[in-house]
């Protein structure tokens, strides 16, 4: 079978299992942010699928330009997914659709720049005039764009790795931004060493092969990441009655928060507090998370904080107390992260708070 054929077949397969992702994920996870960006993110990654070749824009192939555009684009897509999927408090803001908009346009832009060098023949006659260097320098562009993009989202898992209570979510950093940030990377870095030059047919057979396996194994988790109801970011109840270790267990990390008020010292890790409560991390995280419904450490310490600030803002003895004190005596580092959370926590400011319970006095 010719290596052209081989490729088709591969890329229609790789279309296929996203399309049919994309509709179960609309079946099963479509109430939620983090679920509706991984419908997009299957779509663009469809159209990617369908057009992406190691080398440039074929002569005379302008028909794709948009579906390259939408490709390009969703590595932004990707990055808002990352945020959804493993920051809870993560709200989709009207900047970051621009933000995909322009990465897009100018992948659009670059498409058409291409088409046009064709279709004025500088290909074969190898005329490097200052428009062929200027599609150089922006599909040079792009491809950097793509690759900043996966650098952010993988900062995004790393970043907040150590804070994550849910097991299966930690697991599925690994498994998804990995495999995903390790072809596209790939990629991006091929097509910049590449440039503007061909590459033999074999190239594109490995690449959508390649593709195909990660599109496989991507679907299979994401299936289960919805029915497990990850995307949701609601917190974990208990489903059944509290065993006595367990209990014993709580009651000891009630007393370090409210006894000793460990949530005041600097860098307080979720493996200072399992060693101080003699037990493995693993166990500590599941206690959190399933035990006491939150499924994030600096949430679970948060609200230690915010109820102290609270009383303390509450108390006409410290009517004076300026409130960047208050917030740094319950543990916040600064006033800035300190208002955003106590304003997530009680929907008002810290001085909002204050007036009204003065005025209730």
């Amino acid at each position: 079978m010719p290596l052209d054929m081989i490729e088709i077949a591969l890329r229609a397969a790789a279309v296929a299992l996203l399309l049919n992702l994309a509709a179960a994920l609309v079946r099963d996870a479509r109430g939620a942010l983090a679920g509706r960006l991984a419908i997009a993110l299957a779509l663009g990654s469809a159209a990617h699928a369908a057009i992406a070749t190691m080398g440039l824009p074929l002569p005379g192939s302008g028909w794709h330009a948009p579906l390259i555009a939408v490709s390009t684009g969703n590595i932004v897509v990707f990055w808002l997914f990352c945020r959804a999927l493993f920051d809870d408090g993560f709200v989709l803001r009207w900047r970051h659709g621009l933000i995909w908009a322009a990465v897009a346009a100018f992948s659009l832009l670059n498409c058409l720049l291409w088409v046009r060098l064709a279709s004025v023949n500088m290909f074969m006659s190898g005329d490097l005039s200052a428009a062929f260097a200027i599609a150089r320098a922006t599909a040079m562009a792009v491809n950097l764009l793509v690759l900043i993009f996966i650098a952010l989202a993988v900062g995004q898992t790393v970043a907040s790795w150590s804070v994550d209570l849910v097991e299966r979510r930690r697991r599925v950093r690994v498994f998804v931004v990995a495999a995903t940030a390790l072809y596209g990377g790939v990629n991006a870095i091929l097509r910049i060493v590449l440039g503007e030059r061909g590459v033999p047919g074999i190239a594109d057979v490995v690449n959508a092969a390649i593709l195909l396996g990660v599109v496989a194994a991507i679907s299979g988790m994401m299936t289960k990441v919805a029915a497990a109801g990850l995307f949701s970011p609601t917190g974990v109840s208990p489903a059944v009655p509290v065993a006595p270790a367990d209990q014993k267990l709580i009651d000891a990390l009630t007393r370090l928060m409210a006894d000793e008020r460990i949530y005041r010292q600097d860098n307080v890790t979720i493996g200072m507090l399992a060693t101080r409560l003699k037990i493995p991390e693993y166990r500590l995280r599941r206690l959190i998370n399933q035990r006491l419904g939150y499924r994030n450490f600096n949430a679970f310490l948060n609200n230690h904080r915010i109820e102290e600030a609270k009383a303390a803002l509450a108390d006409p003895t410290q009517v004076d107390v300026p409130v960047i004190t208050i917030a740094m005596d319950a543990g916040f580092q600064s006033l800035g992260p300190f208002n955003r959370a106590f304003k997530a926590t009680t929907g008002i400011t810290p001085t909002e708070y204050r007036k009204l319970r003065a005025s209730a006095a």
